[in-house]
């Protein structure tokens, strides 16, 4: 059903339009009485509990930050079977990203190009959502993605971080620092070890004991990605979300010049997966077994989910293929692990 509402009804919409349209359903799921009926449906087989970041998380599949900028989908997303959520980017001041047309599908590469920047409430107002989703009884391990406000130069990027950090640590479950988005000028240039580590260990310290990742991009080279990972357990983080989306545009099914059309951005989806598993595995070929890994990346199939698991994961996050999957794909992907757990 969902793949003929999305080829008759949401491909022919602004992508962000229809983002927004779905909002309100999701929420509308994570509302009593509906949220316990669709729970039934899409609760995730008890034997996929996961134990990671010092949680337990009812399922290894998660949504990536991007999907629910200002944690309000935060009890629908449970509802739907999914074992975690990233809310996010959330920046210290709250702004509307950059101008509109932003976000682009490339359907016959199932893929995304966005360059939304950093559209959120800001800080506050997602903490004041935590706080209030935490208080209630059953609900996802909610984490938090912070990024640099735009209006704060790349110089006092570490204060900007620590002010989000002290906003929505104490109410998140764990603590991402995104600096790897490609739509925030001169934020992947905080990448760079030297320019890093003093950011992370600021964040560390201001996050108390919240668990802190940091998310990295897909496009640095190998040695860079290991230099990171190094840096990484050296300042005491407890894990790494790899990766962000990528600038490369290649290789794509769809036309060039109408990709080039949509300008710069960064690609998500099935063209990412190569390149996202193998950084995985760079990473993981660096790090300690308790050092917790996050794959995400063209990620769809309960196969790709398997796959990454199976290269040293410990939890997967998607958010592409929820737009060409539907509502039911977190039902999909525990469903399939399921089925793998009862063959083995």
């Amino acid at each position: 059903m969902y793949p003929l509402i999305f080829r008759t009804v949401f491909a022919r919409m602004d992508p962000e339009t229809a983002h927004h349209l779905v909002i309100p359903v999701i929420r509308l799921f994570g509302v009593w009485p509906v949220a316990p009926v669709v729970r039934a449906l899409t609760r995730p087989d008890p034997r996929l509990r996961t134990r990671a970041l010092g949680l337990e998380f009812d399922s290894p599949f998660g949504v990536a930050a991007g999907f629910d900028k200002n944690a309000v989908m935060s009890e629908g997303l449970y509802a739907l079977g999914f074992g975690h959520s990233e809310i996010g980017t959330v920046t210290a001041i709250a702004q509307d990203g950059n101008p509109k047309p932003r976000l682009y599908r490339l359907i016959e590469d199932r893929g995304l190009i966005n360059r939304m920047g950093f559209n959120n409430a800001g800080a506050a107002a997602a903490a004041a959502r935590l706080a209030r989703s935490g208080r209630r009884r059953r609900r996802a391990i909610l984490g938090a993605n912070i990024g640099k406000s735009r209006v704060v130069d790349v110089a006092e990027a570490t204060a900007d971080y620590v002010t989000s950090t002290r906003q929505v640590a104490p109410v998140a479950d764990y603590l991402v620092v995104n600096v790897s988005s490609p739509n925030t000028p001169g934020l992947r240039g905080l990448q760079a070890v030297e320019t890093l580590r003093p950011l992370l260990e600021a964040v560390r310290d201001a996050a108390g004991s919240t668990p802190l990742l940091v998310k990295i991009a897909p496009d640095l080279p190998d040695d860079e990605i290991e230099a990171i990972a190094r840096l990484a357990v050296d300042a005491g983080l407890s894990g790494i979300v790899a990766t962000n989306t990528t600038i490369a545009r290649e290789p794509l099914s769809t036309d060039a010049e109408k990709v080039a059309a949509m300008g710069a951005g960064g690609l998500s989806g099935a063209p990412l997966r190569a390149r996202s598993l193998a950084v995985l595995r760079t990473v993981r070929a660096v790090v300690p077994a308790d050092f917790c890994v996050i794959s995400a990346g063209g990620v769809e199939t309960a196969a790709d989910v398997q796959e990454r698991l199976d290269a040293g994961a410990d939890l997967v996050q998607g958010y592409t293929g929820f737009i060409y999957r539907g509502p039911l794909w977190a039902r999909q992907i525990n469903r399939g692990l399921s089925a793998r757990l009862r063959r083995a």
